[in-house]
């Protein structure tokens, strides 16, 4: 271990949330993490009916459909992960922005539920900011 990681480390560990917003995080994100996957994601890659009158009305065809569902079921597994969980809450904070862009232009369907996931990925992702930096500078290897 050479003084770089040492310094890395301590720089590291300086930066992560306190144990109470830890743990309040790693809740929300499982809650979070469970929607996207059960609610959100599956019925889209499993072409549920509900599900496919929105992205009939796009007119982009099914394929955008089964996309938006894996990238919503990649995400809601991310937010499970420690290492990428801070990545997964900003593509996720991503993709509520374009869901909030459809809603609001194409669909005229509300566009609260895009915007409150919006807020609550983006602060997932602006307080796990330090495991996005660790991740895209060390990729998988223990630091």
């Amino acid at each position: 271990m050479s003084a770089n990681d040492i310094a890395t480390e301590k720089t590291v560990d300086a930066e992560r949330p306190a144990k109470g917003l830890h743990v309040t995080l790693w809740v929300l994100q499982a809650l979070l993490g469970v929607f996207m996957i059960a609610a959100s994601g599956a019925p889209k890659l499993f072409g549920a009916e509900s599900a496919a009158e929105g992205f009939d009305l796009i007119g982009w065809g099914d394929w955008f459909m089964y996309a938006i569902g894996a990238l919503e079921v990649a995400g809601g597994v991310g937010l499970l992960i420690p290492r990428v969980s801070g990545l997964a809450a900003t593509g996720l904070s991503l993709l509520m922005v374009g869901a909030a862009i459809f809603n609001a232009t194409i669909l005229d369907f509300p566009v609260y539920t895009p915007i409150i996931l919006l807020v609550l990925f983006a602060s997932i992702a602006w307080v796990r900011r330090y495991q996005t930096r660790r991740f895209l500078a060390h990729g998988f290897k223990a630091v």
